[in-house]
């Protein structure tokens, strides 16, 4: 999963948070290797049937017509591929719900679904024609110009999500979304043709609406113990990023060691984190953590080292199989300026002991869109204001 640059974050929504000053953390104590089924890439088995549509909801399918077989380029093992899908809105509308459906699992990595307003979709359609194939590539964002809503999104693990009663994403009559899918190659090819069932209210319904914001840590992971090799030297694993998804993804990875570490030299470690002001007040309602297979825990924290001080998200023991977004049980309101900080840590080791890794060359890994490659994102369902 990616943001824009840098990440996920900052082109694909209105984000509520701003711009960041971080710092790396100390190396973590090396944990003890995780079973084999808590990283295990990805997993199948049929999704479970919706939930009861709420008072004035209904249910709206969209995906693609026709199987897409992806095709990694650059010599990589990943494909970010944008579809565009028209749930045909003719009036005013929220999004409450979504469940993706994602038609073979052994090669979706993960899925985000960003809302378009008219114009939007007539340029995305454009670049849509302008590529061969259905749909374009499109690493690290939508593909189109202007500002996109992150409205949806599917990671190994979800299921349907909910928004909380009262609450949805705002979908514009004429609205479309852009259906970003990154398909993983690393193990295994094929065809794929998946979905997503959207769970839409009338928006005459009073609800209020969300936003998607994303805070960023990078990642600054050296080889592995006893790793050697070309790909182990930071600026030659950085090149390889970029040869792999282009010259903005080395752009990241530079950005977030400036944003996050003041532009000082790198601190290669276990652990990174990143300390990111809100531009504006809100309340956020739901959280996920995203890491790939090298990811031991992730924080999401409030204010840290203050009075303040509030977890809005721990996961110590992360599995990447699943990654849902789950409501809070407790919603946490947030005020302009305050500080919200990720915090991941990853194990280098586990690149020579899950079967999806252990193939491939010691490298020091940075922020990258391949599953081979790493992240370290919050991801905040937040209602602002």
């Amino acid at each position: 999963m990616r943001s824009t640059r840098p990440a996920l974050a900052l082109a694909v929504t209105a984000l509520l948070l701003g711009t960041a000053a971080c710092a790396a953390g100390p190396e973590a104590e090396q944990p003890a290797a995780p079973a084999a089924s808590s990283h295990a890439g990805h997993t199948g088995g049929s999704a479970p049937p919706p939930s009861p549509l709420r008072d004035g909801e209904r249910f709206v399918d969209v995906g693609l017509d026709q199987p897409y077989t992806p095709a990694a380029p650059n010599g990589g093992t990943d494909e970010y591929r944008c579809f565009l899908v028209d749930p045909q809105l003719t009036e005013p509308a929220y999004l409450t719900g979504s469940q993706f459906l994602p038609q073979n699992e052994a090669i979706v990595h993960h899925a985000i679904f960003y809302r378009v307003d008219p114009e939007q979709a007539t340029e995305a359609e454009k670049v849509d024609q302008e590529s061969t194939g259905e749909g374009w590539t499109c690493f690290g964002d939508s593909g189109v110009q202007g500002q996109t809503a992150w409205v949806a999104h599917w990671a190994p693990g979800a299921g349907e999500t909910l928004m909380p009663d009262g609450f949805g994403f705002v979908m514009p009559p004429g609205s479309k979304l852009i259906m970003q899918v990154h398909y993983n190659l690393l193990n295994t090819s094929g065809a794929d043709q998946s979905g997503m069932k959207m769970r839409l209210a009338a928006g005459d319904s009073g609800l209020k609406p969300l936003e998607t914001a994303l805070a960023q840590a990078p990642i600054e992971l050296p080889c592995e113990p006893g790793g050697s090799g070309p790909l182990c030297d930071r600026e030659t694993a950085i090149a390889d990023v970029a040869k792999r998804f282009g010259a903005e993804s080395a752009e990241t990875v530079e950005q977030l060691n400036q944003w996050c570490n003041g532009g000082q030299a790198p601190k290669a470690g276990n652990t990174q984190h990143c300390d990111q002001p809100v531009g504006e007040a809100g309340t956020i309602y739901m959280a996920a953590g995203h890491m790939h297979l090298l990811g031991r825990s992730i924080k999401v924290e409030l204010n840290p080292g203050t009075p303040k001080a509030t977890t809005v998200l721990d996961v110590p023991a992360y599995d990447f199989d699943n990654q849902s977004l789950v409501p809070l049980k407790k919603p946490v309101k947030v005020a302009q300026g305050d500080i919200v900080r990720v915090t991941c840590t990853h194990d280098a080791l586990l690149r020579k002991q899950l079967p999806q890794l252990k193939t491939l060359p010691s490298r020091y890994v940075v922020w990258g869109e391949g599953t081979s490659d790493e992240m370290c994102l919050g991801i905040l369902v937040m209602a602002p204001g």
